[in-house]
């Protein structure tokens, strides 16, 4: 079987001992399906104003990741407000 160069990389390293089990695996599984679902869930609808310049921004963005612009711009927030974002040193 021929392996790209990622998939080698990741072989070599679970090889060296490099992966470590998850501890809970079943309650981490759930927390994490639990946090999709919720994501997923659009129950509420927001209006917000924005520059033509960073809505454009967002939409070029969203078109080179494969998602609608409105999903970016709610994902963005999500990992916000949970702390999973964070600013690049100038």
């Amino acid at each position: 079987m021929k392996l790209t160069k990622e998939e080698k990389e990741i072989l070599d390293s679970v090889e060296r001992g490099e992966w470590k089990q998850v501890p809970n695996l079943q309650r981490e599984a759930k927390r994490f399906q639990e946090s999709a679902k919720a994501t997923l869930r659009k129950d509420k609808r927001v209006n917000i104003r924005m520059t033509e310049r960073d809505l454009l921004y967002f939409q070029k963005r969203a078109v080179e990741e494969g998602l609608p612009y409105q999903t970016l711009i709610s994902s963005i927030l999500h990992k916000y407000i949970n702390g999973r974002l964070i600013e690049k040193a100038s």
